[in-house]
């Protein structure tokens, strides 16, 4: 063209936005602006979505900047771009600035703080904005939806969520994306059923809706269903994506399907995804449950970038395996790198002194998590000191380790120092553990036949006996 306007220009910025080329379209508007062309409002709508979809905040404000100058602030487009931008690049409190002070708000502004909310994290926000926009008036349409499912599937909200399935159906907006949100919520929601039953309704499934199916299987435990379904995308040929491979390794990994798991490797080196960071660290995690720590070791090392659930990975990989003085050290280099730990690997940093019997070390790990990195203890913490007091034997010590924790002790914590007493030959402690456990957990199995071995162990088969009496008798 030998001449363009400022409608060509437009069109072709708005064209690059729309079809995922967001770069192109920051570059053709400063190249617009160089030639003298000033933009308008409908610039402006088109090119906030670029910055918000590669998370340019510097450039958005500056665009901000200039929006305010020309006085296209009250326009309520122009307005609902700024808060999706603010929004997609985290900053919510600007977004909530922006958003407070319209005048006016269209189902495009709220839609833009209920995604904003749930995508970085602000699942309860998302819900409150959501039931807001309800009371003003403001009737929700697809993309409204598509948002506030994901709020509903990280809060584990199944009365909410099917609650707007009900509004999806009645107003008409199951759509390709709704629906796959809709399988996604139900999945993490643990309604596995209502979720394959709206996937095989479905009349075109795409990477999203194989995805959400394959991870609500893997995490509802149900991994050889999830490595079914991943195979049933392929022979439909919908090609994999980073998230898919994510969802699917963890299946492998509980499995112990190394073979599976090393044919998924192999489709991730084919597609491209294996400097992913996520996708390695999940075939790290795969190669070290499925016992093949040498492949997860390798794998790891040639990393070109690494975050703590990377380390994370390697240390867990290590103690899991029996190398316990390999995931001390894996863990001191992670810190020497720079890499701060978090709760996670201190667990199994725990975990590596309980096997190697290590208690010294231990209680060296566990005081320093609050006094040099602010991590608070959880409870899978505090088992994990039970755990290594009690294998090596210090059963006055755990058990006077448990009475001062600071949080009430679960069952999990006395099923613990439960199973030390049987392993060091402790009757009364033992009797004394079985007592408090049958009255927090009467139905579990686990502490019968711990108090049964215990009985064993210094021959006293009449209580064995009394023991299996019990449990039948009760019907566990």
């Amino acid at each position: 063209m030998t001449e363009r306007d400022l409608f060509s220009w437009n069109i072709v910025i708005a064209a690059y936005t729309r079809h995922g080329h967001p770069h192109e379209a920051l570059t053709l508007f400063q190249q617009m602006q160089r030639t003298g062309v000033r933009p308008d409002q409908f610039t402006f709508a088109s090119i906030l979505p670029a910055c918000g979809k590669i998370r340019a905040l510097k450039q958005g404000t500056d665009i901000h900047q200039s929006i305010i100058k020309k006085g296209f602030l009250s326009d309520i487009v122009v307005a609902s771009a700024l808060v999706d931008m603010y929004a997609k690049c985290g900053s919510m409190q600007k977004a909530f600035e922006l958003f407070h002070n319209m005048p006016k708000r269209n189902v495009v502004s709220w839609t833009a703080m209920i995604a904003g909310y749930a995508k970085n994290g602000f699942v309860e926000k998302a819900l409150e904005t959501f039931e807001q926009m309800q009371l003003a008036g403001v009737k929700p349409d697809s993309a409204t939806f598509a948002s506030i499912l994901p709020a509903c599937a990280k809060m584990g909200a199944l009365e909410q969520g099917t609650d707007i399935h009900q509004s999806i159906m009645e107003g008409g907006f199951l759509s390709d994306v709704v629906a796959s949100a809709l399988v996604d919520m139900y999945a993490k929601c643990g309604s596995i059923y209502r979720a394959r039953e709206l996937f095989n309704k479905m009349p075109q499934k795409d990477v999203v809706s194989w995805t959400a199916m394959i991870a609500g299987y893997a995490q509802n435990g149900f991994a050889e269903k999830a490595l079914k379904t991943y195979k049933q995308m392929q022979l439909t040929g919908v090609k994999p994506d980073s998230t898919t491979f994510v969802s699917v390794l963890p299946a492998c990994a509980k499995m112990g399907a190394l073979k599976q798991g090393m044919d998924v490797h192999q489709s991730i080196i084919e597609s491209g995804f294996l400097s992913t960071v996520v996708v390695a660290n999940a075939l790290v995690d795969m190669y070290a449950k499925c016992g093949s720590i040498h492949k997860a070791c390798e794998l790891f090392n040639k990393m070109h970038e690494r975050d703590v659930v990377s380390w994370n990975a390697m240390i867990a990989g290590y103690a899991q395996n029996g190398f316990s003085k390999d995931s001390l050290k894996c863990f001191e280099i992670m810190k020497q790198s720079g890499t701060y730990p978090d709760h996670v690997s201190f667990i199994y940093v725990l975990l590596a002194c309980s096997h190697a019997g290590l208690v010294n070390e231990g209680c060296k790990y566990f005081n320093g998590m609050s006094a040099s990195y602010s991590i608070t203890p959880t409870i899978d913490h505090y088992v994990c000191m039970v755990d290594i007091l009690g294998r090596a034997g210090y059963l006055e010590e755990s058990l006077d380790f448990v009475i001062k924790m600071p949080i009430k002790p679960v069952v999990l914590v006395w099923m613990c120092f439960l199973g030390a007493c049987r392993a060091h030959n402790n009757t009364g402690l033992g009797l004394f553990t079985a007592s408090l456990l049958f009255e927090l957990d009467p139905t579990n199995a686990a502490t019968y036949v711990l108090l049964s071995n215990i009985y064993a162990e210094v021959g006293r088969w009449g209580e064995v006996q009394m023991v299996r009496r019990l449990m039948k008798d009760k019907g566990i």
